[in-house]
């Protein structure tokens, strides 16, 4: 392992993002970080969180920038930026839901480690019919042991399920599918020119202006968990109509008050005829479709690529995946702390703090900051459509954004620690009238002069709105 430097990660890590997003190079001049305090990990993990929130700062500077102003600058706040990659809502009477299914978690295997994602009642079912045990930990712990871990993982896998032995960072690089992350770019672009373009390619429900560069812009969100909804909610914080769908069932308690900031919810079965047809007629008066189907699956709902491209050419739409869209599991269904134990990330932490179980990052960093590759990639696609571009495909996944922070090398923790949360100082003084109670979020991390975020709708349960514009 090679030691991680001490300076400028920030401005590494920024630099490649930026490149990604083939933003001009000088641009990244307006961008400086700001605060001290990093979180505690062998990885640079604070440096990522402000570069990335900086970066989806930086785009919405060059979209600005194209608004008859010259761009503003942007500041990242190093230790704001850190905890909005955790939870940033403060419940006022009320409690959180628990992030994790009790039977969730890391298991000793015969041979080694591996990580049971449970969190979705199927999900957890797969796992126990593997394993032919009742959801009781000792009782899966017990029939863990009995599996070595690469078996138990693919058993899982095909059953349906989610898992993940735990790899070295080395046996990621040789791994197929580690080869064809690794020669994946971190932001995968496609522009669609057109041929003749009638406007300036700027929907008639989006009126930008400085302090609200997406106000009105329509969003349609078909993401869960964490990357997806957090690309979206920092583009709700900045004007955009963003309408979450989700299918009829299908509830994430834990995760579901931190991201739907600023959003209306809806539920359609895209597998109905009636749904269906609803959502086709969202996505052809859309400004942005953000997606987390795995490779290949809205394809199968017959959703595919060239019909969305078909039915709205100036879309800007952009697509998660968690394991990469090349390879041999680029198919397969991933998470974010799965990615840290293939990928690498949690063995090395375990392995340079001398410790006896899997050590991953302190958070769900991969998930955070990918969101916010998303969110600026949407960004950088609303500059190219008013440059007259036309519209554009963006890719990203997990498991390269894992591959960004693992380049960084392995070290020591950062000395300087997060100072604890502030009750006055880190929240905004007003409540958020929240589904579920009153609440105080965290005041934003990156300052965009001139250009305030800020949220219009509190966090709202899902299926609380009608599948409309």
């Amino acid at each position: 392992m090679s030691a991680r430097p001490t300076l400028h990660a920030f401005d590494r890590f920024a630099a490649q993002i930026w490149e990604s997003l083939q933003g001009a190079p000088d641009a990244c001049q307006r961008l400086r970080m700001q605060g001290r305090g990093s979180l505690h990990s062998v990885f640079a993990v604070s440096d990522l969180a402000g570069a990335s929130m900086g970066a989806a700062g930086l785009a919405m500077s060059e979209l600005i920038g194209l608004l008859g102003v010259a761009a503003p600058s942007v500041a990242v706040d190093r230790r704001l930026a850190s905890l909005w990659f955790g939870t940033t809502l403060r419940p006022q009477g009320w409690e959180l839901p628990g992030l994790w299914d009790a039977v969730a978690g890391d298991y000793r295997a015969a041979d080694g480690w591996i990580r049971l994602h449970t969190n979705a009642p199927h999900h957890r079912a797969a796992a126990l019919a593997v394993l032919d045990v009742p959801a009781e930990r000792a009782a899966v712990a017990s029939a863990v042991e009995r599996w070595s871990a690469q078996a138990l993982e693919s058993a899982v896998v095909a059953q349906g399920g989610c898992a993940a032995a735990m790899r070295g960072l080395d046996a990621w690089a040789v791994h197929p599918q580690g080869r064809a992350v690794h020669q994946e770019p971190l932001l995968a672009w496609q522009t669609h020119p057109l041929s003749a373009v009638a406007s300036d390619g700027r929907g008639a429900a989006w009126q930008p202006s400085v302090q609200r560069p997406l106000q009105g812009l329509r969003v349609l969100d078909l993401t869960r968990i964490l990357a997806g909804p957090a690309a979206t909610r920092w583009l709700a914080g900045h004007g955009a109509e963003v309408l979450r769908i989700d299918p009829p069932g299908w509830e994430e308690p834990g995760t579901v008050p931190e991201v739907t900031l600023g959003k209306r919810c809806a539920r359609l079965d895209l597998h109905a005829n009636a749904d269906r047809a609803v959502f086709e007629a969202l996505l052809a008066q859309a400004d942005v479709l953000v997606h987390g189907y795995r490779d290949g699956a809205l394809d199968a709902l017959g959703f595919g690529a060239a019909w969305r491209r078909g039915l709205n050419p100036l879309l800007v739409d952009v697509s998660l995946n968690a394991y990469g869209w090349s390879g041999p599991w680029r198919q397969r269904r991933g998470f974010d702390s799965l990615v840290q134990m293939s990928a690498g990330i949690a063995d090395a932490g375990m392995r340079a703090l001398g410790r006896d179980r899997p050590t991953p990052l302190p958070l769900q960093a991969l998930d955070h900051a990918t969101g916010y590759l998303m969110a600026a990639a949407v960004t950088m696609g609303l500059v190219h459509r008013l440059r007259g571009q036309g519209g554009s495909t963006v890719r990203a996944s997990l498991a390269r954004t894992a591959h960004l922070l693992a380049g960084g090398g392995v070290g020591d923790p950062d000395g300087c620690e997060l100072e604890p949360v502030d009750a006055v100082a880190d929240f905004a003084a007003q409540e958020e009238a929240t589904s579920w109670g009153p609440a105080l979020r965290m005041r934003p991390a990156v300052d965009i002069a001139g250009a305030a975020m800020r949220w219009d709708r509190a966090a709202c349960a899902l299926g609380t709105a009608a599948a409309a514009w």
